[in-house]
């Protein structure tokens, strides 16, 4: 998206002239008026996927101007004023020494230039050249979600595309970019069996279809189809593999499917045996030689997994410790690459492979597991945002580079959170910036769960994956608003990013998933909040100042937009709302000692549970003429914390207290001093933490501090002596080694030093991933009023300060105020 949308509001003006090249503005091409549109010539031999892109682009403007161009083929340029689509190496452009020369035999790039009266889009290959085509399209205010999301056109009369001095020139800044659909049980495989694709009943060639049309608009290449036991594997369908050929979509597979290898639908125990490679080798490798034979001879793109897990996300089977499970992966490495190179008869270097060290398998890697240098180690978040490992100094300079697989939708503990999107988009841009400047550059996937409702989240995963410097720490509003503008109009722009920035934020407290204070696996019954009854008012009255917001903006959203708003603000905004109303309410009915309020407060929990209900009726079964039935579930694997409360069995609960008078608040970003260290600085990230403006070091690189350490300082008066807490907020980031260290001091005579990670499915990490906060307490004695400091000293770049507050010993603030 990056400035393009911001130039596409700026694209129509009136024009005197008839010609396709704007005389006022010489980076201005005139698409079309009510009295002409230009034409668009393209190779006679052009790519069948670069002629289906230039149709969908002459469709857009058709649907925009009521006028389509003609799509001429031709062997070579003729002499005529119009739009010129093709790759740098067909006989037409061969004259274009300033494009030839920078594409040329790149990855993907592309240049769109107005010139001499023409409008060049010119791509260094076929995915290059198409990315080109969409660019220029959302560029004319077309949104990537106009099928996925129903931002249909708006009607103009005159279109015009306005390019900076020079034209454009672009290409990724991540080589393989993509996405990974999982836990679809919910969404996607009901939605594809029961609506869209009902002559599969399944995820198909009909919805990959769709799929990789997205993809190609969000500038993107790559697939992990999906994989749950509700779905069949992606091979086994006949067309699937067809399409992704057809979009140029590389195919690839999750860290629990080596060899794009389904094993949850492929391997058959009864005929195989066990998925044992101690004991079952001959069989496996002939299972994954199947594939590698299949894919050869189908010539699909692909991009191979190495080693072996178990059949379904668990450790692999056989293994009686470590170091045997660590030497036997290491020797199915081998195997695995004996047989690729083998198979399509190239030097192994040339195949594109990836290793995933999830879960067990980081443990190993970090024991010695030895992976080939040109293999492409792909690094994981912790499933909740927060990568667990970047590459350090010497994995920097690995041929095979870098890459991260990360979430924006989960299944498992401590809890799921499938049903709505909510992750903060200053957590993607921080973790993402952070490892791409770590030289984690070579593949990012991102899992999106049933793709909606992710659609703004896995956008702006996608911006920065394709153009890592198109949004800037202090611009992650700005991406907002200027989303919103494209989506919606101008005119709510600014509205509707504050309403979906504070949505982001409240969920950074706790997501709307996890507000039954529940988990799973095990699964545990709900209970009622830990936010005090102030806390939960405080709550309540936020979301009811967004539910007024998003009803006040309707009114003003365009009529061909009107779906477009539903599911992506409507329905997130509202649902959590009144998630937050079903439990929240449900508290206040508990703690009340007056029983006409008490019961006014349990109608009002009732009432949230019900218009979830109705919300999500409305999203299946009206909103875009039922085109998305059986996408949406309110109650994704059926959780306690979806269901009705059973408001007659009363859980005995301590009486919360009210929020401390004395509880002084600071936002980390309004430190008095600070000091840097080896040319770092303290910044703040837009749309980060609790305080929307979380800090952290800059640059990202990682760096430790022995000597001179980094620290803000910050000041605050009291009017009263006595004993009192300072309680840091950080966010729950993670070192390579779990080594983050910050030392809290007070008034330079009380200090400690902390140690801040968690580790793997412990207590702390539980706690910490559910609140989005690692909380540190030092306890003081104020024994004079007035002025006093507190300053934070860190060991290393990567730790983030968001909140800090001081109150009365024993009076703990679960939120600290953020306005």
């Amino acid at each position: 998206m990056k400035n393009k949308i911001q130039n596409s509001f700026l694209l129509l003006f009136v024009f005197t002239s008839q010609l396709f090249w704007s005389q006022e503005n010489k980076n201005s091409f005139l698409i079309a008026n009510k009295n002409e549109v230009a034409t668009i010539y393209i190779d006679q031999n052009a790519d069948p996927l670069v002629v289906w892109a230039v149709n969908e682009l002459a469709t857009d403007i058709q649907e925009i101007t009521g006028q389509k161009p003609k799509i001429i083929p031709s062997k070579k340029a003729p002499n005529e004023k119009g739009i010129y689509i093709g790759q740098i190496d067909e006989n037409r452009f061969k004259n274009y020494k300033k494009e030839k020369k920078g594409l040329s035999g790149s990855w993907e790039k592309f240049s769109i230039s107005a010139e001499k009266n023409n409008l060049y889009i010119i791509g260094s290959d076929v995915r290059g050249t198409v990315y080109g085509i969409f660019e220029t399209a959302e560029r004319l205010g077309v949104s990537p979600w106009k099928w996925w999301a129903d931002v249909h056109n708006i009607k103009k009369e005159k279109l015009v595309l306005s390019l900076p001095a020079g034209g454009i020139t672009e290409n990724p800044s991540v080589q393989f970019r993509g996405i990974f659909l999982n836990d679809e049980d919910w969404g996607l495989q009901p939605w594809a069996a029961k609506t869209f694709e009902k002559e599969t009943g399944d995820i198909g060639p009909k919805t990959y279809e769709k799929i990789f049309q997205l993809l190609l608009r969000l500038k993107a290449n790559t697939i992990w189809p999906a994989m749950h036991d509700s779905t069949k594997a992606f091979f086994k369908i006949e067309g699937n593999k067809e399409m992704a050929q057809k979009y140029h979509i590389l195919l690839g597979t999750s860290h629990a499917e080596p060899m794009l290898r389904n094993n949850v639908d492929e391997w058959k125990k009864e005929t195989m045996g066990a998925f044992n490679y101690f004991t079952n080798s001959e069989n496996i490798n002939k299972y994954w030689q199947d594939r590698l034979n299949e894919v050869r001879d189908s010539k699909a793109e692909a991009v191979f997994t190495l080693g072996i897990r178990g059949v379904h996300d668990s450790q692999m089977e056989g293994a009686k410790n470590t170091d045997e499970a660590k030497n036997m992966i290491e020797k199915i490495i081998v195997k695995q690459r004996e047989m690729l190179a083998s198979t399509f008869k190239k030097p192994i270097t040339s195949i594109p492979q990836v290793m995933i060290p999830y879960k067990e398998v980081l443990e190993l890697y970090n024991k010695g597991l030895k992976v080939p240098e040109d293999v492409t180690l792909m690094w994981t978040d912790d499933n909740y945002g927060y990568i667990r490992r970047i590459s350090d100094e010497k994995e920097q300079k690995r041929i095979g580079g870098g890459g991260i697989y990360y979430h924006l939708s989960y299944w498992g503990r401590p809890h799921d959170y499938l049903w709505l999107s909510s992750m903060q988009p200053g957590l993607i841009w921080s973790e993402m910036s952070k490892a791409y400047d770590n030289g984690d550059q070579k593949m990012w996937i991102v899992n999106v769960g049933d793709i909606k409702p992710a659609e703004y989240d896995l956008e702006f995963f996608m911006d920065l994956a394709w153009d890592i410097n198109s949004i800037k720490p202090d611009g992650i509003n700005e991406h907002l608003t200027t989303w919103a503008a494209r989506e919606f109009n101008d005119a709510v722009a600014n509205d509707v990013s504050n309403v979906m920035s504070e949505y982001y934020r409240l969920a950074m407290l706790r997501k709307p998933e996890f507000m039954g204070w529940s988990q799973t696996e095990p699964t545990t019954q709900i209970k009622p909040s830990e936010f005090t009854a102030d806390e939960a008012k405080r709550r309540i009255q936020l979301y009811d100042q967004l539910v007024e917001k998003v009803n006040r903006l309707s009114q003003s959203i365009p009529e061909e937009r009107k779906d477009a708003w539903f599911q992506l603000v409507v329905y997130p905004v509202k649902g959590a709302a009144y998630i937050n109303h079903k439990f929240l309410y449900w508290k206040l009915s508990l703690e009340s000692k007056n029983e006409e309020e008490k019961k006014k407060f349990e109608n009002l929990s009732k009432e949230g549970f019900q218009k979830i209900e109705e919300l999500t009726q409305y999203y299946n079964t009206e909103m875009s003429n039922g085109k998305w039935n059986n996408m949406m579930s309110r109650t994704p694997r059926k959780l306690p914390v979806f269901d009705p409360i059973k408001y007659d069995i009363a859980p005995k609960i301590e009486e919360s207290k009210t929020t401390p008078t004395e509880l002084i608040a600071i936002q980390a970003k309004d430190f008095t001093a600070n000091q840097g260290a080896k040319n770092y600085q303290w910044k703040s990230i837009e749309g980060f933490g609790y305080s929307n403006a979380a800090i952290t070091l800059f640059p990202l690189k990682s760096s430790y501090f022995e000597t001179e350490k980094p620290s803000v300082t910050y000041t605050f008066e009291t009017e009263k002596t006595g004993e009192y807490e300072i309680e840091v907020r950080f966010i729950p980031t993670h070192a390579n080694n779990s080594d983050h260290q910050a030392t809290v001091s007070f008034d330079a005579n009380t200090s400690e030093t902390f140690k801040l990670n968690s580790y793997d499915r412990n207590a702390a990490w539980k706690a910490n991933v559910l609140r989005n906060a690692a909380i540190f307490t030092l306890p003081v004695k104020i024994e004079k009023t007035g002025k006093h400091t507190i300053t934070i000293e860190v060991n290393q770049t990567g730790i983030v300060i968001d909140q800090l507050a001081i109150f009365p010993k024993g009076q703990k603030k679960y939120e600290i105020p953020f306005k």
